[in-house]
């Protein structure tokens, strides 16, 4: 193990943090915590045509929500900045002339036609598409011909003929590629902005990164990069290249594949706790020591190894994700769960914008009933619709049991009960439900079904006295009564 452990997450600022990306920066910041090193945040915002203005601030959210803290970043600072890559223009400068003056990279002037063109022609003739190198010994002379057309060139590294790239990846184990297989690519784009490959070498080395833990995805990437610190005289970090995240149906996860959520944002819209989520997505291609699957976050950091992570794709088990969310629910503190439905009940017009005491007395109750079955916040608005509508619906196997002979003998027993309470709470309504059971001679489920589903519409639901006491006296009343008539 390198003295220094540094592992990095360096996420290009496009869009939402994706559950992917999320997992990266995840398994990188255990390792980190388990060696005692450094955990940064490095924003590759080289490709300025996808870049969106906003999206740092929105990644660095996400990262924070998840409880993934960094040690150097944006906007934190440290002793290896700037941390954004278009703030490093002039180092890559630096090592991009050194690569030129040294003829280990060379510039290009063929076009984008030229080079489409090219890559259909070796598609015909059934080669594996790369860069013929036509540029790659031009002279001064036959550079300033095409200068002079006012072509603008890209800079592409000149690929060592007949070598063997030789990746020792702490997951993958050794893994080869033939440097004729790949092409002389392009380092830098026509304006000098440098591209994927060259950047993220150069500041790897720069930053002192011990560790590239990234996802299967870049292995491909891998080669070029090596051969860029090899070129440079740099010494590499170790890889280490975690399996991709399949979907349900075992297929690459696509971005536009609306199936499952796949941006750790919507887990903080629908009102999943964090933990829950660093917890699931810590399971996708890591496997703990023993049976136990429920881990705080200090756990994982204790757990976290690089030789535990699989080779094989993760599948995405919405099933298991459920699991681990209800779990931490239900391990929440009542008053944690009840703030985090508020929202959701106000956004939905279920109660006001300000609540009284008493109004947040009987949510935190209302919330208790439902704590043990929920796997997110936004789940409490369709839990409890029966709460907050007038009247209720019968159907299915509800109608059924209003249906019954006894029904209307139950209901007129119970509405006398339930108008006589001077104190309308889940003890005197649970006295009043034995009232009945002694004066009609009904008892078991042809007692409660019928009050249950009189009440909620519902053959199954939460303590049935505590229901009655929240839904309210006169609701409840409404609600018997046109039982009765049914």
């Amino acid at each position: 193990m390198t003295a220094d452990v540094r592992v990095r997450f360096a996420p290009s600022p496009t869009g939402h943090l994706h559950i992917g990306g999320a997992r990266q920066a995840l398994f990188n910041y255990l390792f980190a915590k388990k060696h005692n090193g450094d955990f940064i945040i490095r924003i590759e915002d080289t490709d300025q045509a996808r870049n969106i203005e906003v999206a740092t601030d929105k990644l660095l959210r996400s990262m924070k929500w998840l409880g993934v803290n960094w040690e150097e970043g944006p906007d934190e600072g440290g002793p290896y900045g700037p941390y954004r890559s278009m703030e490093r223009m002039d180092t890559y400068t630096k090592y991009l002339h050194q690569l030129l003056e040294e003829d280990k990279a060379y510039y290009c002037y063929m076009t984008t036609e030229e080079l489409e063109k090219e890559r259909e022609e070796q598609i015909a003739r059934g080669e594996m598409p790369k860069y013929s190198g036509r540029d790659r010994n031009l002279t001064k002379e036959q550079r300033a011909e095409y200068e002079a057309k006012g072509i603008e060139p890209v800079v592409r590294f000149k690929v060592p003929e007949g070598e063997t790239i030789v990746i020792d990846d702490a997951i993958r184990g050794q893994v080869t590629f033939e440097a004729n297989g790949i092409g002389d690519f392009v380092i830098a784009r026509t304006d000098g902005v440098p591209t994927y490959n060259f950047a993220v070498a150069i500041d790897d080395h720069l930053m002192k990164i011990s560790h590239v833990i990234r996802g299967e995805e870049h292995l491909s990437n891998t080669p070029r990069q090596v051969m860029v610190f090899n070129a440079l005289g740099m010494n590499q970090p170790t890889f280490a290249h975690a399996p991709l995240i399949l979907n349900p149906d075992r297929q690459k996860m696509s971005k536009r594949d609306e199936s499952i959520m796949q941006f750790v944002e919507q887990y903080q819209d629908y009102g999943y706790l964090p933990e829950a989520l660093v917890n699931f997505l810590a399971l996708l291609g890591w496997s703990p020591v023993g049976e136990e699957e429920i881990f705080t976050l200090d756990e994982l950091k204790e757990q976290f190894s690089l030789d535990r992570v699989s080779k094989a794709p993760a599948v995405f088990d919405e099933a298991k994700l459920a699991w681990v969310g209800n779990q931490y629910m239900k391990a929440a503190s009542l008053e944690r769960v009840t703030e985090l439905c508020i929202p959701y009940l106000q956004k939905a017009g279920k109660i006001s914008e300000t609540l009284s005491d008493d109004d947040h007395k009987w949510v935190t109750e209302l919330v208790s009933m439902y704590q043990e079955q929920m796997h997110y916040a936004a789940e409490i608005v369709e839990l409890t619709e029966l709460f907050f509508k007038e009247d209720v619906d019968y159907d299915g196997e509800a109608k059924e049991v209003i249906a019954s002979e006894h029904v209307p003998a139950v209901m007129s027993a119970f509405a006398t009960q339930i108008e006589s309470l001077d104190v309308f709470e889940a003890d005197a309504i649970k006295k009043s439900i034995k009232a009945v059971q002694k004066e009609t001679g009904y008892k078991g489920k042809q007692l409660f079904m019928p009050i249950r589903v009189a009440v909620s519409g519902q053959t199954h639901g939460p303590e049935l006295p505590k229901a009655i006491e929240l839904i309210g006296k006169e609701t409840v009343l409404k609600r018997v009564q046109k039982a009765a008539q049914q």
